[in-house]
């Protein structure tokens, strides 16, 4: 049983990403469907698609070489607009390397773009 499929997403792709594949299958979920269109739109994957099995489906992600390790954030902290520095200097190793995935009102994308629209949000996850 599953209990955070966001969690095993990250860890999936991390573990495949190691391991040199080139393309990986994982649980599909709106918002997993959400994040990876931010990780797209960052170029940190390539393209992905949805596989319909008949149950909750999945999608087929491709690899192309940029996670060097992702994972969620949990408890998923709050962050007001002024505070996303503070945040990246715990998440990830140096300012502007990698980025944090968070959960706003706009809908889920990077912090960068959630700073420059000046709204906040809940953290979900980062990459680097």
């Amino acid at each position: 049983m599953r209990h955070d499929i966001l969690s095993d997403v990250l860890y999936v792709m991390n573990n495949a990403e190691k391991i040199g594949r080139t393309t990986c299958t994982v649980p599909a979920s709106n918002l997993v469907k959400n994040v990876l269109k931010v990780l797209q739109k960052e170029n940190y994957i390539g393209s992905f698609e949805f596989i319909d099995d008949g149950k909750s489906g999945s999608f087929r992600i491709e690899l192309i070489g940029r996670v060097n390790h992702s994972r969620v954030i949990k408890p998923r902290f709050f962050v007001k607009k002024g505070e996303y520095e503070k945040w990246e200097k715990r998440y990830l190793p140096a300012k502007g390397f990698g980025i944090m995935i968070v959960s706003t009102s706009k809908g889920v994308m990077s912090q960068r773009e959630a700073e420059g629209m000046g709204i906040g949000g809940r953290l979900l996850g980062y990459v680097y």
